[in-house]
Parts: C-alpha cells; sequence; structure tokens
C-alpha cells in the first residue's frame, strides 16, 4: 500500500502493514465505520437485501466510502459482529464471510487508505488481514489471547478497546471508582501485552470504550480524558461516541432520545474529544464529522498563531 502525501508527513503516526496513518498534533482524523452486520444499533441490516444476505451491496458501500474518504476519512473500519449492549455473539464463519469481500472490495478500491476489521476474534482478524486490512480494530481488550500474536506476525496496526466482560452482560454491575485511572490502568496492561507479543508501540492505538460498561457519566469523563490517557498508555487514543445512547442519557432525555436523533450530539462529541486530545474518532456521520475536525483544526490554529496556546 502506497501512502498518500498526507500520511507521508514527519511526527507521529499510527504505523500498520500498509505504512502509517499520520497523526499530527492539533489534526483529530476521523475512523469511518462499515457495518456490515444485520443487527448493529444505528444502521445495521443497511447493506441487507431482503433474503438476509449482503447481496449486491458491495458497490454501494465502496461508493459510500469514497464519498468518506474524499472528505478526510483516514480508515475504513469493517465489522461484521454488533458488540452493542446486549448483542448476542455471532459464529467466527458467519463474521468472516461478513467482512473478508468487503475487505477486499475496499482494499481494491483505495489501495492508499487504511482498512481496519474490527472483531475481538484473532481468527477473523487473520482473515481480514489477509484479504487487504492492515489495522485490526479489537474492542474486547485482547481477549482472545492470539490477537496480538496475529496483529505482531501480520506487522499490523492495532487499535486496543476497553471492555469489561462481553457485550451481551458488559453493562451489567458497572463498577469503578475512579473511571479514567482504571480503564487507564487496564488500557495500558493490555498495550504490554501486545508489546510482548511483538506488536510495537507505534503500532498502537487506544480506546477507552465509551458506552462498554459504562455509565453516561462515566462515558463523558472519559470523551474528554485522551491526554491522561495517552500519558499513562503511551500510546495516542480512539474516541468512540458516535449515536450511543449515553448521549440522549446526558441530555436528559433517558432512553426516549432515538438513535436517529443522536448526530448533533456525536459531532459535538467528536469536537469535545478532539478538542481533549484524541488523536482519531470513530464516527457513522463521516461527513459532518471531518467538517467538524477540519473546523477545529482551524480554529486550533488560528489559536495558536495568536499565541493562546492549545486548552
Amino acid at each position: 500500500m502506497s501512502a498518500s502525501p498526507g500520511e507521508q508527513a514527519g511526527g507521529r503516526a499510527w504505523v500498520h502493514a500498509g505504512g502509517r496513518v499520520a497523526l499530527p498534533t492539533g489534526r483529530c482524523r476521523v475512523m469511518a465505520i462499515v457495518n456490515v452486520t444485520p443487527d448493529s444499533f444505528f444502521d445495521g441490516g443497511r447493506w441487507w437485501d431482503g433474503q438476509g444476505e449482503l447481496g449486491a451491496a458491495t458497490e454501494a458501500i465502496v461508493a459510500q466510502a469514497r464519498a468518506w474518504v474524499d472528505a478526510g476519512a483516514a480508515v475504513l473500519d469493517v465489522g461484521g459482529e454488533s458488540t452493542r449492549p446486549g448483542a448476542e455473539a455471532v459464529s467466527h464463519d458467519d463474521e468472516r464471510a461478513r467482512v473478508v469481500p468487503i475487505i477486499a472490495a475496499l482494499a481494491g478500491s483505495f489501495p492508499a487508505v487504511a482498512i481496519s476489521v474490527d472483531t475481538r476474534h484473532a481468527e477473523v482478524a487473520r482473515a481480514g488481514l489477509e484479504a487487504g486490512a492492515t489495522i485490526v480494530n479489537d474492542v474486547s481488550t485482547l481477549a482472545d489471547p492470539g490477537m496480538a500474536r496475529v496483529v505482531g506476525s501480520a506487522g499490523a496496526g492495532l487499535c486496543i478497546s476497553h471492555m469489561r466482560g462481553i457485550p451481551e452482560t458488559m453493562q451489567r454491575d458497572i463498577a469503578f471508582d475512579d473511571v479514567v485511572a482504571e480503564v487507564g490502568d487496564e488500557l495500558a496492561a493490555a498495550v504490554e501485552r501486545a508489546l510482548a507479543a511483538g506488536v510495537t508501540r507505534e503500532q498502537i492505538l487506544v480506546d477507552p470504550g465509551v458506552g462498554f460498561g459504562k455509565s453516561a457519566e462515566q462515558s463523558a469523563a472519559l470523551v474528554c480524558a485522551s491526554a491522561t490517557l495517552e500519558a499513562r498508555t503511551g500510546c495516542p487514543v480512539l474516541i468512540g461516541a458516535s449515536r450511543k445512547s449515553f448521549l440522549g442519557r446526558l441530555l436528559g432525555k433517558g432512553l426516549s432520545l432515538p438513535v436517529s436523533e443522536r448526530g448533533l450530539p456525536s459531532v459535538v462529541a467528536a469536537a469535545l474529544a478532539a478538542e481533549h486530545g484524541a488523536a482519531m474518532v470513530r464516527v457513522h456521520d463521516v461527513l459532518d464529522t471531518c467538517r467538524a475536525m477540519d473546523l477545529h483544526a482551524a480554529m486550533l490554529a488560528a489559536r495558536l498563531e495568536r499565541g493562546e496556546g492549545a486548552r
């Protein structure tokens, strides 16, 4: 994979099997969510036909991804298993069958763009990497003992997300004394496991798992904790707050704010994450978020030009 001019700049970068994604100071990058599941909480089933198959969706997915890449998305993240709270696991065979053809199509269409496979399972990660992905996005804090070895042997990028338990049960018995400190410690321990398996620190981003086994208030604290988490783990931070239910709870509407009305709150959350040091945000509303990140970078540059410094 050849890097685009924007990826060739010096400075901090996320190293992956096909090159590097630049993570410049003052510019929060965007990871676009490509759901190929029938049951994801926001857009599950979007690409599925009436017979329960992806059918002829590949061309439509590539066309949508092209618009996202043109807007500035740095990573296309392909997932074949919903990990929303309460979601049931799918078989490795089903997950692999969903993601592999889409990854292959995206990798063939966008050779200069990093493709990520979003999976908890080493077997699926290996298949995704063989199909053309160069990054693994693991929401389970490396629960599969083989995951770090797969990433290390492939030289792939790795995003380690924090989650206690499994999606079916993670919202039960939430217990943190200090959510930022505890999540930071658990992510740091996972980073050490990855390093021991041959993954370099430059290949790793960490994600505090907003909404994964956390209350609304704890999730809000994590959205704004990237600087602290990066200092604790030694790795840049990705924030994934997009369309999640905690946004509705924070607005005082409990669960009554439907997912279809969480677009603007999601973009605001992404902007707050960027302001507090996030290197990347993972989002459904890619076009609006890319514009927001462009605006944030321009305003930060204007602040620095006036000698005011970053906040």
